[in-house]
């Protein structure tokens, strides 16, 4: 079997699909908070518009949309450069093991070159995504996250 990836862009066209996996990823036990199909409407529509701080990305296996993800960007005062947040990252269940999720990494490391350094949130008990990131030079950090939101 050919193991063809490619990364590219979210763009219109993927709407229903990047959506419905939206929904698999924030249902899962992935992430700690579900979030309302209005959220990620919002999220999805940020992603392809003119926001200069939120891009989304989507990977295809052999032509079929095999996952997506989604960064942001901030400014680390800690290492005095661009910080890239990887915010989703969800490769379907089917596409696993293929190798995508480092494609998946190594695509969004080449697009910010100015990045200084990358950041995401794992949930504890996800073995396979831990082992992913370790492979690709993440590692742990000693902080703690520490969130509030606005109601």
């Amino acid at each position: 079997m050919e193991n063809e990836i490619n990364i590219r862009p979210m763009n219109e066209n993927d709407r229903t699909e990047a959506l419905s996996m939206m929904r698999v990823f924030y249902d899962s036990p992935a992430v700690i908070h579900t979030s309302p199909d209005s959220v990620l409407e919002q999220d999805f529509r940020d992603c392809i518009g003119d926001l200069p701080y939120l891009r989304g990305f989507i990977a295809e296996h052999n032509d079929s949309v095999a996952g997506y993800a989604m960064t942001s960007v901030s400014y680390t005062t800690e290492y005095g450069g661009v910080c890239v947040w990887l915010e989703d990252l969800y490769i379907k269940p089917e596409y696993r093991r293929f190798g995508i999720g480092t494609e998946m990494l190594r695509h969004i490391e080449k697009t910010f070159p100015e990045a200084v350094r990358f950041k995401m949130e794992v949930e504890q008990d996800n073995e396979a995504a831990y082992a992913c990131y370790f492979g690709e030079g993440y590692r742990l950090s000693d902080y703690g996250l520490m969130t509030k939101e606005r109601s």
